[in-house]
């Protein structure tokens, strides 16, 4: 590849979600409504979990990492896109757009993983009932999660070496309110086929692989429920908390799937997708976690009856 006669893009225009000034106002008030109410939400989950000396086990301590990692995940791109809501010209700085999505791909992939690691607690809990304890012991939850965050790190490095050696010479707007590889690949001055198929491979076939592997699991789980256990209150939180994480893997790999496992091709639903994949999932998953756990529930009503409550009066 010859990069000698380009000269380099210092920085990229991005096309936003809508050019209507009205349609930037609604969407503003949306979404800063939206972010400024789950936001709090996810951190009281965080705090719960961390105070309240009930919730120790492990499931709780991956809920409450799976909470910080999408805080942080809708946060990568939700600023950003309310600030330019204001902004004519919307731009981002070569380094900020490859910030950003190395910043994304870690997230996303590291939160990948760890739902991985929280189906592997259920099925500790659920089939090895009597061993759990042991098995998902503290030290070992760290480990996990920590492994998760490795594997995060390695994919998105792999996503970032393959894009800055590309070279960028001439347009540089990108149809989407962020900068993600399926955006920048196309406006490269170079055939891109070969880093295409890798980044499909490393982004999109791991989401397929994982999404079936999941299913595959909590469906299997499920079933052991349904054979071996009766209508007791236990059978039916865990299969309660299974329905949930069958949700959250759901809210988060389709749209992965949809982004990643294709051809890098501009389609209608491609900004619609990316909102929903990068703020208003992310932001839902630990809601609808606790809303289907009667034990966080209780334990969130009484941390804000002691700590805020009382402070009022």
């Amino acid at each position: 590849m010859e990069h000698a006669n380009y000269t380099r893009v210092t920085e990229f225009v991005l096309t936003g979600l809508s050019q209507t000034r009205e349609v930037q106002l609604v969407l503003f008030v949306i979404f800063l409504s939206f972010y400024l109410s789950i936001l709090p939400g996810n951190v009281l989950i965080i705090c719960t979990i961390r105070l309240d000396p009930h919730l120790t086990s492990p499931m709780y301590f991956l809920l409450a990492n799976l909470a910080f990692l999408d805080i942080w995940y809708s946060s990568i791109t939700a600023p950003k896109m309310l600030v330019d809501f204001f902004v004519e010209r919307k731009i981002i700085s070569f380094g900020g757009c490859i910030a950003q999505l190395f910043f994304l791909h870690f997230v996303g992939a590291s939160e990948m993983f760890l739902l991985t690691v929280m189906a592997f607690d259920r099925y500790a809990a659920i089939c090895r009932p009597l061993h759990y304890a042991t098995i998902m012991n503290r030290r070992l939850c760290c480990i996990l999660v920590a492994l998760s965050w490795m594997g995060g790190f390695v994919h998105s490095i792999i996503q970032v070496a393959l894009i800055i050696r590309l070279p960028f010479c001439g347009p540089n707007e990108l149809d989407s309110y962020f900068c993600d590889i399926t955006q920048v690949v196309r406006i490269a001055c170079a055939n891109t086929f070969p880093e295409e198929l890798v980044m499909i491979f490393s982004s999109g076939l791991i989401s397929v692989v994982c999404f079936i592997a999941l299913l595959m699991s909590y469906a299997f789980l499920l079933a052991m429920l349904k054979k071996h256990s009766g209508s007791g209150e236990s059978t039916n939180r865990a299969m309660s908390t299974c329905y949930s994480h069958i949700t959250i893997v759901v809210l988060m790999f389709g749209p992965s799937i949809y982004i990643y496992a294709r051809p890098f091709d501009s389609f209608s639903l491609d900004k619609v997708v990316s909102v929903f994949h990068t703020v208003i999932f992310p932001l839902l998953n630990p809601i609808i976690y606790t809303l289907r756990n009667k034990e966080v529930k209780t334990a969130m009503r009484k941390l804000v009856s002691r700590y805020i409550l009382c402070k009022e009066k």
